[in-house]
């Protein structure tokens, strides 16, 4: 770990400071409303602020979460100098694997050679002792899969869900353009600012394509650490055969992240992995409103008593592709619904047969997506 080393003596106090909580209606308006996508990468003048690696100059606010299998503590923390908000992940290497150590060891590095507005930066990396102290721009929204939690429990609406995904998906087609696979595509690695805009973090499991120069056009690797992944990964990643997987694994994935959103629910969550490979080897691809890929919970199947649609803006009925409400299907509020162009994407992702996916840049040129691509081009006029 000598690429991470840059001891300090010291760390700082905690101070338990909570955030005020944001409404609902501010959130929407924020993500919304608001241009949502910057084409400019985060400002250069704030990344060489925040560079210091002296502890001392991070105040801790309030742990707002935790990660790489609950190693990680995450902080809202204030930069002393400058006053500017930030984000601090703190890990104990002491309580790492060498294999977990190797993938901290890789995000790290990986952060430091993407440039694109849609991944997450680390500003500073250094050690305390035997902590290792990780500085990032404070992603006032947190996750996607935390707006699920605190706003959004019986999932988004149809607009909130594409300007999220149409971030998430610019950021991987970068990846997927320098031969990466992400392969960890869901809710809780899509991060949102406080102006909207959306960065893809979790490249702790990511893998490259090339190998000694060599751009491969398969990959037999089975991601560490995978178990808590599982309901996002593709069919043919956990099959493990000699036909290996590719970067359209990732689009499989996005297309369950699309479910999550939309339902406000984890696809195959409490599912055993032999029966999860089996329900998504068989069949037509799944809707957001398939029952049978879902969690049980009697709270979940009943019918919003406000009957109003969790997001902003009118949603368009679906008149074809989904089957009337029975046993066999998720009941949702009756104002809860699709576009067909909406489902016709989840479709095209969740394609058993990874042929049939489309990668991510013709991804990008769909239909679903005019609107964002409208507002950027209106942006850069």
């Amino acid at each position: 770990m000598s690429l991470l080393d840059c001891f300090c003596t010291s760390r700082t106090q905690v101070e338990s400071l909570r955030p005020e909580k944001q409404s609902e209606t501010s959130t929407h308006q924020n993500l919304v409303d608001e241009p949502t996508f910057s084409l400019l990468p985060p400002s250069t003048r704030a990344s060489e602020v925040i560079c210091s690696t002296n502890v001392s100059h991070y105040e801790l606010q309030v742990e707002i979460g935790r990660g790489f299998d609950n190693l990680t503590s995450v902080h809202l923390a204030r930069h002393t100098p400058t006053g500017t908000l930030v984000t601090v992940k703190i890990t104990n290497l002491e309580n790492c694997t060498e294999e977990r150590l190797k993938a901290l060891q890789k995000a790290v590095i990986l952060s430091h050679f993407f440039r694109h507005p849609n991944i997450t930066t680390y500003w500073t990396v250094f050690t305390v002792g035997s902590w290792l102290w990780v500085i990032s721009p404070f992603m006032a929204y947190g996750s996607a899969s935390q707006l699920l939690r605190t706003y959004f429990p019986e999932g988004m609406s149809e607009t909130l869900i594409r300007n999220i995904l149409f971030g998430a998906v610019r950021g991987l087609n970068y990846l997927h353009q320098n031969g990466c696979i992400h392969r960890s595509i869901k809710a809780s690695h899509i991060l949102i600012s406080g102006d909207g805009l959306v960065t893809l973090s979790g490249l702790s499991h990511l893998h490259s394509l090339v190998k000694h120069g060599q751009k491969h056009r398969a990959v037999y690797d089975f991601p560490q650490f995978s178990t808590s992944v599982q309901p996002w990964l593709s069919p043919e990643l956990l099959r493990q055969d000699l036909h290996g997987y590719n970067v359209k694994s990732d689009i499989y994935s996005v297309g369950i992240t699309a479910c999550e959103l939309a339902s406000g629910q984890v696809p195959f969550q409490d599912m055993h992995r032999t029966q999860m490979l089996l329900q998504k080897l068989k069949g037509p691809p799944y809707s957001p409103l398939d029952i049978s890929i879902f969690p049980q919970s009697e709270s979940r199947m009943k019918i919003s008593r406000s009957g109003v649609d969790s997001g902003i803006g009118e949603s368009v009925h679906v008149s074809s592709g989904t089957r009337t409400v029975n046993s066999d299907r998720l009941q949702t509020p009756p104002s809860k619904t699709f576009s067909p162009a909406f489902l016709s994407l989840v479709q095209l992702c969740l394609q058993q047969d990874p042929e049939k996916r489309k990668g991510s840049k013709p991804f990008l040129m769909l239909n679903f997506w005019n609107c964002n691509i409208k507002k950027e081009k209106h942006a850069g006029s």
